[in-house]
């Protein structure tokens, strides 16, 4: 990745008595796949839309390839959007779709049908230019549409939640594709999603959006084992916080501390721990929930509060799983995966002095 695509500079944006973005500042790599992660009303769409041109800005700067573009109509700017619904011309074939924004520009024909198969081609589409969307799956239908915005050859395209149509199955497998498409073809793409694992999978860096400012932006193991704030460490996976007296005990100082679940070991209650560099506490199971290829155990701590934890299901059924419902254990793990919260993000006080925090995307 060279020069920078994209610099916000003190970005702000009200609706009426809603203050949808405050002070974004940001920048973009060329060649990046950055995503913007947050829950609905976090601002990240308006974000997205200030740098379309959609939406002018109250204040701030937007920089595209260092050229302040702040003021400038979209069709000015350097960049393609792909939106949830597609809006492809029913009528159209997927090569008349992807190919009417060049003959908008005069594009001559042999040209634009040239690009357009081409882009097709990297989309991985070809051979399928002559149908029409309702003879595509929604999938194909998702990929005629990414064709449509990189057949003009943006140097950025932002993507606005374009997986939400699909199921689940067919969500994953255009995680992956999505991906692969914008290595091969080498420009940024700017994504905006709600959902956390999507985020993860994908992206090259995140900024995590909380009411209309961003809490914290890097990659996604730094988003997801150094949590910059609790509201990071809760909305991005499963989160264990520790806090109050129970902290003391069980991590023997006092702060706010995040352990994610699946670093956790649960053991037999008269099992020694394995050395002074690990943690650990002894509880009872309190809830069990199979998911198939896991088990999340909810442990109810003798220190106070409780920890979820986190087990791979190699060897285990539903029943075994369901028969440790109420048994006593120890849990253990390293002491390099408890985070310590910064101290001027901690929770304000009078809250649970332990807090499991699970995964739930906004929808």
């Amino acid at each position: 990745m060279g020069g920078t695509a994209i610099r916000l500079h003190g970005l702000s944006k009200t609706f009426g008595r809603t203050e949808a973005v405050i002070g974004v500042d940001l920048e973009i790599a060329d060649g990046e796949f950055f995503s913007m992660l947050g829950p609905s009303g976090s601002g990240k769409t308006t974000v997205l839309r200030m740098i379309a041109g959609f939406e002018a800005p109250d204040s701030g700067i937007v920089e595209l390839a260092g050229r302040d573009v702040t003021r400038l109509a979209p069709f000015e700017r350097d960049v393609h959007t792909v939106f949830q619904d597609y809006a492809l011309f029913p009528h159209m074939t997927a090569e008349q779709n992807v190919a009417y924004a060049l003959k908008i520009r005069r594009v001559p024909r042999h040209e634009r049908l040239h690009r357009a198969r081409e882009a097709l081609a990297q989309v991985r589409l070809d051979g399928l230019g002559a149908r029409r969307p309702s003879q595509l799956s929604g999938g194909q239908r998702q990929r005629v549409a990414l064709a449509r915005a990189l057949v003009g050859r943006p140097r950025v395209l932002l993507l606005d939640e374009p997986l939400g149509a699909l199921d689940l199955k067919l969500r994953e497998q255009m995680q992956v594709e999505l991906k692969a498409i914008q290595r091969d073809v080498g420009i940024t793409f700017v994504f905006v999603t709600h959902d956390q694992e999507e985020a993860l999978t994908m992206s090259d860096r995140i900024a995590v959006f909380r009411q209309g400012r961003i809490e914290q932006t890097g990659t996604p193991a730094e988003i997801y084992e150094r949590p910059a704030t609790p509201f990071v460490a809760g909305f991005v996976g499963i989160s264990n916080l520790l806090a109050g007296d129970a902290a003391e005990r069980v991590v023997g100082s006092s702060g706010t501390y995040s352990i994610r679940p699946e670093k956790i070991r649960m053991l037999e209650e008269s099992a020694a721990p394995d050395g002074p560099e690990h943690s650990t506490a002894t509880g009872t199971v309190a809830e069990v929930f199979y998911l198939g290829d896991a088990t999340r155990f909810l442990v109810d701590l003798d220190a106070g509060g409780s920890l979820t934890v986190l087990q791979q299901n190699l060897e285990t059924s539903s029943e075994d799983v369901a028969a440790c419902r109420g048994a006593r254990v120890r849990l253990l793990w390293h002491d390099h995966h408890t985070f310590r919260v910064p101290e001027a993000q901690r929770p304000q006080p009078g809250g649970d002095t332990v807090r499991t925090t699970p995964h739930a995307p906004v929808r």
